[in-house]
């Protein structure tokens, strides 16, 4: 076999597009058509089929992928042990799965660090379903995944970032801000949830009807970086993790929530075990924890009276 049709397959299963893998390989189109036909008779299977306006691995590609990828990856790592890596000159485009959160608090510093030290680098920031990012780390579609994964793919490496806590935000001058306050007083306030689903629970609700009381969600959003300016401009308040906190600027104030039950959580860089030899991502790994480690946390500046 021609091991660049092999080259093709990965392009192919990374991007589910014909003409976006012409692209990645430096191929016109017609000839990325012609490999994926040459590899559909090698391997007697369609390998790869239109589903609706999107291209979709047979199962006989699924079976052959994580062998194609790690077979691929150990050569590139087999390459780049004799090829030094050198940030100053490197032309790489990383590719790093964030939720909103993780573009508010990661995002700024890593694009500086690049400037920095990697000017000639990309940088790539996509979103992504918990469901799919073992997927999306298996075919390199993306280099690491930045998020909180109670249940990690069996087949990643996980990494601990940071311990993060929810923290109170409200407009400054809030009486909340004032006052102490205890659980009751809390659940009584207007409040607005960031979230990712279509309802308007949190963990923030779980615990409150562990105590038999309720808060009125009067506003839900998916967008964090949203929510200053709505907190500015309104008496609600809000649940949010106090990296996020410390950078909502001026006109807002941190307030400690008055739930004891609440429990600190781990932020994770999930990876391929195939790209432990590839230099580029190693360096990448390394600046995000670097980065992680040095983040400031909102602080609140009230105290909770008893629950």
């Amino acid at each position: 076999m021609d091991l660049n049709l092999l080259l093709a397959f990965e392009a192919l299963d990374k991007t589910r597009s014909v003409s976006a893998a012409a692209r990645m390989l430096g191929l016109s189109q017609p000839a990325t058509s012609a490999a994926l036909g040459r590899l559909r008779r090698e391997f007697d299977d369609e390998l790869f089929s239109y589903v609706g306006r999107r291209m979709e691995p047979t199962p006989k590609a699924r079976r052959l992928a994580p062998t194609i990828l790690s077979a691929l990856a150990d050569l590139r790592g087999a390459i780049d042990e004799e090829r030094p890596f050198d940030p100053a000159t490197t032309a790489s485009v990383f590719t790093v799965a964030m939720t909103d959160y993780g573009s508010a608090v990661v995002a700024p510093a890593l694009v500086a660090r690049l400037a920095d030290a990697a000017p000639g680098a990309d940088l790539r920031i996509v979103g992504y379903e918990k469901r799919e990012v073992g997927a999306l780390i298996d075919r390199g579609a993306v280099d690491v995944a930045i998020g909180v994964f109670g249940e990690p793919p069996e087949r990643t490496v996980v990494t601990g970032l940071l311990t993060e806590r929810l923290v109170g935000v409200a407009r400054a001058g809030h009486p909340v801000l004032r006052t102490p306050l205890d659980t009751t007083g809390f659940a009584a306030l207007d409040h607005v949830l960031v979230t990712q689903g279509r309802d308007a629970t949190g963990i923030v609700d779980e615990l409150l009807a562990a105590q038999g009381l309720s808060r009125r969600v009067r506003l839900a959003l998916p967008h964090l970086m949203a929510l200053p300016e709505i907190l500015r401009a309104s008496d609600l308040v809000a649940a949010v993790p106090s990296c996020a906190a410390a950078r909502f600027g001026a006109g807002l104030g941190v307030f400690a929530l008055p739930l004891p039950a609440l429990a600190p959580w781990r932020l994770q860089m999930l990876w391929s075990p195939f790209a432990r030899s590839d230099r580029a991502q190693a360096w990448l790994r390394a600046r995000i924890v670097e980065i992680c480690a040095a983040l400031p946390s909102a602080r609140p500046v009230t105290p909770v009276s008893p629950p």
